[in-house]
This record gives structure tokens, C-alpha cells and sequence, in this order.
């Protein structure tokens, strides 16, 4: 049983909680719902101290129709204005690139991912490969007769890429590729890939003007979480809490 400033929060009501923070363990779960229910009778109390109607009446930490005006009355958050936007852009620039783009042609072996057999054969078929088009032969050509892909029909042409579009372990390696034949096959999930790339045109910087509301939307978002997890904090320490030891610090509330 917790109680929080004499309201009492019974054990029940923890353990219904418990079932919406999932964790590695029924403790810490326990844990991370004893701090939303405290927080959230912190904010209930609040409120009715200043005469804002509290209407929600269920248990749940989240059902805080009240919450908004008791921020908007408590808790000063400051606005981005263009001077903070335009810092921020300027110290991360690297941030605000467009994304680079790749034309590539590639021939598939495929092999089932759980198939150890069959992947050995694969990657031997895909080096050979490699090694044929290394002395002249058509990429094309190779591709329509050993690829498994749909893009065989085309000579194994993928058209323009770009980062998301394919699966993690083959964009790790075509994204740092130059351009032309890759000197070694690419394994992933599928099989192993015989890739040509025919263009790669790098990233732009994006100008500050294309980026600045989303800048702005990003900071005031980070400025509202900062403020009200320093006003969480002073109800905490305001507050007689009994039952349970509140660390600030490491709350995940408090991030």
C-alpha cells in the first residue's frame, strides 16, 4: 500500500496498473507503475487544490482530462524563437542532409536463412559470379540466368535507392560503396548478392529555411518535457509520500 499525502493507493490498484509498463520483471514493472500512480495523484491533488475540475475516476495514471490547464497554469515553457532554431541548426548540420541516392544492379543466390548447406552453396555460386563479371562478362545477362529476384527480368536493375528501402545488412553495405562492382558478395537474409553500383549521388545539406519548423516543432517539444519533469520533481518533493522511496533521478518518468 503507497499513500500519498494521505490518499492511499491500494495494492489492487498497483498490480492493475503494473499490466501497462512492460519490464524484465514483475519488480520493475511494479516499480514504474508505483511512480505513474504516485505522479498521477500528485497531479489529481494539484489541481484540485487550484479548483481545476478533476473529472476522470478511474484508476488509470493516464486518464487526466485536467492535466493540460494544470500545465498551462503551473509550468512556464518557454518558445524556440528563429535564434535558438537557427543555433541548433548550426551545430548540427549534419543532421539536415537529404538523403543520398544509389542506382544499383544486383544478381541474387538465394538461400534459406536456416539452410547452412545451401548458404555455403550460395555464397560459392555468387563469388564465381564475381568473378565473371570481374573478367568482362555481361552483368545483364548473368543476372536474367542466376538471380532470384524479381528484377532478373531487367538485368537485375533495382533503379534509385535510397536509406530504408532495403533490408538493414544490405544498406549497411551499398551505402559506403563506390562506384562500380563490389569487390565481395553482400549476405543477407535472402541469399547472397552480386551488386554493381551505377551511380551514387551523395546528401545535400538542406537549407536552414526547409528545416526550421521541424527544428522549432523538436525543441519545443524537448522544452515541454524538460519543464514539466522539473515541476514533477518539485510535487514529489513537496509531497509526503509513504510506501514507496521515490528516485528522482532515475525515474523513467523523469527523461
Amino acid at each position: 500500500m503507497i499513500e500519498v499525502n494521505d490518499a492511499v493507493i491500494a495494492e489492487s490498484t498497483l498490480f492493475a496498473e503494473a499490466q501497462y509498463h512492460p519490464a524484465g520483471s514483475q519488480e520493475e514493472a511494479l516499480a514504474k507503475a508505483s511512480e505513474a500512480l504516485i505522479i498521477g495523484e500528485l497531479f489529481k491533488q494539484r489541481a484540485q487544490a487550484l479548483g481545476i475540475s478533476v473529472q476522470a475516476e478511474t484508476d488509470r495514471a493516464g486518464d487526466d482530462d485536467y492535466l493540460e490547464q494544470l500545465i498551462e497554469r503551473e509550468v512556464h515553457i518557454p518558445v524556440a524563437d528563429e535564434a535558438a532554431c537557427r543555433q541548433y541548426y548550426e551545430g548540427n548540420l549534419e543532421r539536415f542532409m537529404s538523403a543520398p541516392l544509389l542506382e544499383i544492379c544486383h544478381i541474387l543466390v538465394a538461400a534459406a536463412p536456416d539452410d547452412d548447406q545451401e548458404r555455403v552453396e550460395a555464397q560459392t555460386i555468387a563469388e564465381e559470379l564475381l568473378k565473371q563479371l570481374q573478367s568482362g562478362e555481361s552483368f545483364s545477362e548473368l543476372a536474367q540466368k542466376y538471380s532470384r529476384c524479381p528484377s532478373a527480368s531487367t538485368g537485375g536493375n533495382l533503379g534509385q535507392i535510397s536509406k530504408g528501402q532495403t533490408v538493414p545488412e544490405f544498406e549497411r553495405h551499398i551505402f559506403r560503396a563506390q562506384e562500380g562492382l563490389m569487390p565481395a558478395p553482400i549476405e543477407t537474409r535472402y541469399g547472397f548478392h552480386v551488386v554493381r553500383v551505377d551511380r551514387h549521388v551523395p546528401g545535400e545539406q538542406l537549407p536552414f529555411e526547409a528545416v526550421e519548423q521541424r527544428i522549432e516543432e523538436y525543441l519545443n517539444t524537448k522544452v515541454r518535457n524538460k519543464a514539466i519533469a522539473q515541476y514533477i520533481q518539485t510535487l514529489i518533493a513537496d509531497a509526503e509520500i509513504k510506501g514507496y522511496q521515490f528516485g528522482v533521478d532515475g525515474s523513467p518518468l523523469m527523461q
